[in-house]
C-alpha cells in the first residue's frame, strides 16, 4: 500500500503510516464476498488477491463488469460515494488479504488533509475514465475486438479470471468466447 500511495506523489510517510492504522486486516478465501449489495460503507486496499464486481439480471444471470487486482483499492464505488443502495457484489476470485477501512475514517481523512482530498479527486477521475472506456468498448466493438483488446491491454485478466467471468465481461457466452479464442492467433 505504501508503494501505491507513494505513486501519487503527495503523501507524507506519516500520512501513509496513519492510514494503515485506521483499518483492519482481513483474509478472504476464494469465493468469499467482500461486499454483497446494500450500502457500501467501507473501502479496502487489496494486498493480495483478485476480485470480480458483478450484478444479477432479473433472469438471475450474473454479469461481471469489473475486476480488481492486488495493489489497488476496492469498493462499490457509486454506493460508497453516494451512500445509496446498490445491487453490486464483490467476490474474491482467489484467496486474498485486504486492509478494510470504514467510510467514516476515509471521510475524516478527506475532510482534514489536503493530500487525501487530492487522492479522492484522482480516484474519482480514474473511476470515471475507466467506466467511460468500458462503456465505449461495449458499445462500439464486436466480441472478437473486445477479446483482442483484453489480450493487448489486460492480459492479467486472461491469466487469472475464469472463462465464464471473462465471457460475461465482454458480453458473450462462454462457448462463444472459446470459439473466439481459437480464431485469434498472435
Amino acid at each position: 500500500m505504501e508503494k501505491y500511495l507513494n505513486s501519487f506523489g503527495f503523501f507524507t510517510k506519516e500520512e501513509i503510516a496513519k492510514v494503515a492504522t485506521l483499518g483492519t486486516w482481513k483474509t478472504l478465501k476464494k469465493g468469499d464476498f467482500f461486499f454483497e449489495g446494500g450500502i457500501c460503507d467501507k473501502v479496502a486496499f487489496v494486498e493480495t488477491g483478485v476480485f470480480r464486481h458483478f450484478y444479477h439480471l432479473d433472469s438471475g444471470e450474473e454479469v461481471s463488469y469489473c475486476f480488481t487486482f492486488f495493489n489497488n483499492f476496492i469498493t462499490a464505488y457509486s454506493s460508497f460515494v453516494a451512500n445509496k443502495v446498490t445491487s453490486e457484489y464483490i467476490q474474491a476470485l482467489t484467496d486474498a488479504r485486504v486492509l478494510v477501512i470504514p467510510k467514516t475514517e476515509i471521510e475524516n481523512l478527506i475532510n482534514t488533509r489536503k493530500s487525501w482530498m487530492m487522492f479522492s479527486k484522482k480516484i474519482a477521475e480514474k473511476q470515471y475514465i475507466k467506466r467511460e472506456e468500458r462503456i465505449l468498448l461495449l458499445q462500439q466493438e464486436k466480441a472478437k475486438d473486445k477479446y483482442k483488446h483484453l489480450l493487448q491491454t489486460k492480459s492479467e485478466y486472461l491469466q487469472t479470471v475464469p472463462l465464464q467471468y471473462l465471457a460475461s465481461y465482454i458480453g458473450v457466452t462462454q462457448r462463444h468466447l472459446s470459439r473466439l479464442r481459437k480464431d485469434i492467433v498472435f
